[in-house]
């Protein structure tokens, strides 16, 4: 659908009729078809299990998933472009977050709380908040948004 959308520019009313999608039930800023594509790869239920305990910059997913930068940084366009992930910039560092409550569809809503309650069973996941615990919030505008606070004899991240 979305290939065909985006040759062709349709307009909303057009997209519905073609796809037989009543009014009352087309939401284009809500696409469950979109939530479930970025669900579909463990690297990013990680990345969106992480975030939601807080905002956080690369270096810190980098220590906490044990993936390079690369690989995390085009997970997280991935999710951004999707609507699942926000970015700011603040001086050097990019502080990715989930969208603010308030922002999000009861959709996504629903599979975050259905991520997070997966989370608790699922070794890689809980080793991944372990880590996340231990890690020392460098940066600045990261530490000023998390509540979690996290104490700073442990293991440093590399954003100093």
């Amino acid at each position: 659908m979305r290939l065909l959308r985006r040759k062709r520019q349709l307009s909303d009313k057009a997209f519905r009729r073609l796809n037989n999608i009543p009014k009352e039930e087309y939401n284009p800023t809500v696409e469950l078809v979109k939530i479930y594509q970025c669900l579909c790869d463990l690297t990013r239920l990680r990345v969106l299990n992480v975030l939601a305990h807080g905002p956080l910059c690369v270096c810190h997913f980098q220590a906490v998933l044990g993936e390079p930068q690369v690989k995390i940084s085009k997970h997280l366009a991935y999710l951004r472009t999707r609507g699942l992930v926000t970015a700011r910039r603040e001086g050097n560092w990019v502080i990715y977050a989930l969208p603010e409550a308030a922002r999000r569809s009861p959709e996504l809503e629903a599979n975050l709380a259905c991520l997070q309650d997966c989370a608790r069973e699922n070794a890689v996941m809980k080793r991944d908040l372990a880590k996340l615990a231990k890690l020392d919030i460098g940066c600045a505008p990261v530490a000023a948004g998390r509540s979690d606070k996290t104490g700073s004899e442990n293991a440093r991240c590399g954003c100093r």
